[in-house]
């Protein structure tokens, strides 16, 4: 097991500058590292712009990955592992704070490693190692190396470079005094697990370790979890003003992406668009389906703003609604409200999901088959973080709600009709007395777009 480190709490004000660019030493770490100093919870949460300013205080990213550093070494110090060994881009960002082009997401070809009292190593693409060591001085500049596994096979495994760096790898890890304990990786391809294991390398589950690092949010990663809600709110106003008849979900898609990076998101991962009978049962796409008047229209904008990203749905009717889709809209809202009051520290998961209908109460045979519906899930650099909600796993395995803890609640009711369909959430951060919204385009009762 690794050995546990006793730090001083004043080594926990991670609001203070440090004194050295590098982010290493062990001592950094803390099991009870958590709560912020810098939370104002009387306070709204800051939106601020994008430009730094020297007239007040917004995102600190020195601070920002001072915290992640050190929450990272803290999770690893309680796990049994004696390094970290991450193919996953947004761990990697986590460990690192490195972000090439988003076209690098699904293609494993990046790589980072945090072992024993050492600095984290970055194996990334070609050029843009020499990149980061001219401007990323936070690690030192030889551990910025160029890497190649071979881009999902199309390199295969026999050409030796998998090979080559799972020996090196299993070097580090011996000089890190940690060569013969478990190293936690998350994904990686069975062709480099295999490398890893003739290397010597002991493998153990690291994923969870990652998540008990980036589970708990600083002030700099809710402000720019606010910021990206705050870019979703911008285009729902957007998308309310343009739907109506004549246009295509794929146009509002489109629409949508172009404002978004227009205000500065690096990566708009997907838009739901899901208009009229296609909302039941809901299809997580979108079309080039016409909108029609009458429609019942759902979407949810999924993309992140500085890496931390939104999941944010809104349900709009086009001119009119009937009787039918109001009741849909109010009953998936009041099964969202419910929700929402439970939400403080302290409270289980289950006792969340249990505030929502069985799968069989609305018109599935399983909570399997409707997982996703009624939903919970954790907001940060991935779209699923801890917790996660849901009857299909939080009756029996439930998690703790923590503060600092920013998550969505998503809910979803078929209309009587048989076709369409309402669809809700919102974004809060747990506070240390309950929780703050942060999705703020009005959704209490259901809008009506270009009303006739």
């Amino acid at each position: 097991m690794a050995k546990k480190t006793n730090i001083k709490k004043s080594d926990l004000k991670i609001h203070e500058p440090r004194q050295t660019q590098n982010l290493g030493p062990k001592a950094l770490s803390d099991s009870s590292l958590g709560v912020d100093p810098e939370w104002r919870w009387d306070r709204p949460i800051q939106s601020p712009g994008i430009s730094g300013v020297d007239f007040e205080n917004r995102v600190d990213f020195k601070r920002l990955r001072n915290y992640r550093f050190k929450r990272l070494r803290a999770a690893l110090d309680r796990s049994e592992c004696g390094a970290l060994l991450c193919f996953d881009v947004n761990n990697i960002r986590y460990m690192t704070s490195t972000k090439i082009g988003e076209w690098e997401r699904d293609k494993i070809s990046r790589f980072s490693l945090l072992a024993g009292n050492k600095d984290a190593v970055l194996w990334d693409f070609g050029s843009a190692a020499a990149h980061h060591r001219l401007y990323c001085d936070w690690l030192p500049q030889e551990n910025w190396r160029a890497g190649l596994l071979g881009l999902r096979g199309t390199v295969p495994p026999s050409a030796g470079l998998m090979a080559a760096h799972a020996k090196e790898i299993k070097g580090l890890l011996d000089d890190a005094g940690v060569g013969n304990q478990p190293v936690g990786i998350d994904i990686l391809e069975p062709g480099m697990l295999f490398e890893l294991q003739k290397a010597g390398v002991k493998i153990a589950d690291g994923q969870q370790i990652m998540l008990d690092a980036r589970e708990i949010k600083n002030i700099d990663e809710i402000m720019l979890l606010n910021y990206a809600a705050a870019m979703v709110d911008a285009t729902y106003q957007m998308i309310w003003e343009e739907l109506k008849p004549g246009i295509k979900e794929n146009e509002l898609v489109a629409k949508a992406n172009k404002m978004l990076y227009d205000l500065g998101s690096d990566d708009v991962e997907a838009i739901n668009a899901i208009s009229g009978e296609r909302c039941n049962p809901h299809p997580h796409n979108f079309t080039d389906r016409l909108i029609r008047p009458g429609d019942q229209a759902f979407f949810d904008v999924l993309q992140s703003y500085q890496g931390y990203r939104t999941c944010y749905y809104r349900t709009f009717n086009v001119g009119r609604a009937t009787d039918s889709q109001r009741d849909a809209y109010k009953q998936a809202r009041e099964w969202l409200d419910n929700a929402i009051a439970l939400i403080k520290p302290g409270v289980s998961t289950d006792t969340v999901a249990a505030v929502w209908p069985k799968a069989e109460e609305f018109g599935f045979p399983n909570e399997l088959a409707a997982f996703g519906l009624q939903f919970g899930h954790g907001l940060g650099l991935a779209l699923h973080e801890r917790p996660i909600i849901s009857r299909v796993v939080s009756m029996e395995q439930p998690m703790e709600i923590k503060t600092g803890m920013v998550f969505a609640l998503e809910t979803y009711c078929p209309a009587t009709d048989g076709y369409s369909a309402a669809r809700i959430e919102e974004e809060m951060v747990v506070t240390d007395t309950g929780c703050k919204v942060i999705s703020l385009f009005p959704a209490e009762e259901l809008p009506i777009a270009n009303r006739y």
